[in-house]
């Protein structure tokens, strides 16, 4: 999937973003010297986890083929990894993989699924059990979520990478080029600790992105009752670049960010019966619906063991 134009408005979003990226990051250090504030050296730091989160939506959308018709040019767009963790190549590789709507929420065939298969219960221990049913709920999802989701990834990929993967040690060689990159911007132009962008960037950074994720998807019989629409505030939509209108995504993955409103407004009866209302009036009503309550079970409610 590739646009058949320039989308100067998503080229417009890049130019601020790493703008917006390369002012604050610059001011760590003159705001620690200079203010003296701790609140305002973490809310610099907050700043920038919102920015580096709003990175990856635009990297979302060089996935799908925007904003040129040519994809080298996109993906050089999103080379320099501002949140570190995960390699664009395998991103996109995965997510294209995720877009097979029929597999959706599939343990095995849905590389973004949260769940386990059933023929697994007896063998998770209780502790990775308790932690599982806590990263099912909203609060559990932002404090653990992260760490969760970075371990599983990089303990598969390393498979992965031992077994000789196709594309999988070229995807991580360029990854690492682009980390080393923003790496020698934060630690020699700039002077900020590694360890402190990773504590107060990237991980809130990541936790900003299941905000997005936590409610998009569950488990459901019908193909169309699997993905959700959440009618988010404007920062929102915003920061995921509408793809908390998720069900209209699924149906128009090549419809660029900023059509999607439009369309869902066009068709949104359509678009709720297919989904079966699976609807969210914004994400407060699902952090007061999911903050301490599993949103599903740990385990597949539908799908059995895999012959």
């Amino acid at each position: 999937m590739r646009t058949r134009k320039v989308e100067w408005k998503t080229l417009g979003l890049f130019v601020a973003c790493y703008f917006l990226w390369g002012v604050t990051t610059w001011n760590f250090v003159a705001v620690s010297a200079t203010w003296g504030s701790a609140a305002a050296y973490v809310m610099l730091f907050a700043v920038t986890a919102v920015v580096t989160a709003f990175h990856t939506s635009l990297q979302h959308e060089v996935v799908h083929g925007h904003p040129t018709p040519w994809p080298l040019v996109n993906e050089a767009l999103v080379f320099p990894s501002l949140i570190f963790v995960y390699p664009y190549r395998r991103y996109r590789q995965l997510h294209l993989k995720h877009h097979n709507n029929s597999n959706l929420t599939d343990p095995y065939e849905d590389p973004e699924s949260y769940f386990w298969p059933q023929c697994e219960q007896n063998s998770v221990s209780p502790v990775k059990l308790f932690l599982l049913e806590k990263n099912n709920t909203f609060v559990g999802r932002m404090l653990l979520g992260p760490a969760l989701g970075v371990w599983g990834f990089y303990r598969t990929e390393f498979h992965r990478l031992v077994a000789g993967e196709k594309g999988v040690r070229k995807a991580w060689s360029l990854h690492l080029i682009g980390c080393l990159v923003v790496y020698l911007w934060l630690s020699y132009v700039v002077g900020i600790a590694f360890w402190l962008y990773a504590l107060l960037v990237i991980y809130p950074g990541v936790a900003w992105i299941l905000v997005r994720s936590f409610a998009e998807h569950q488990a459901s019989e019908t193909i169309g009752g699997r993905t959700a629409i959440v009618e988010a505030h404007p920062f929102f939509q915003l920061l995921f670049l509408n793809n908390n209108l998720h069900m209209v995504h699924h149906t128009h993955p090549d419809v660029a960010w900023y059509d999607l409103p439009a369309l869902y407004s066009a068709n949104k009866h359509r678009f709720l019966t297919a989904n079966e209302g699976y609807r969210f009036n914004g994400y407060g009503s699902i952090v007061r619906k999911f903050a301490f309550r599993q949103k599903q079970s740990v385990f597949h409610p539908i799908l059995h063991r895999k012959l």
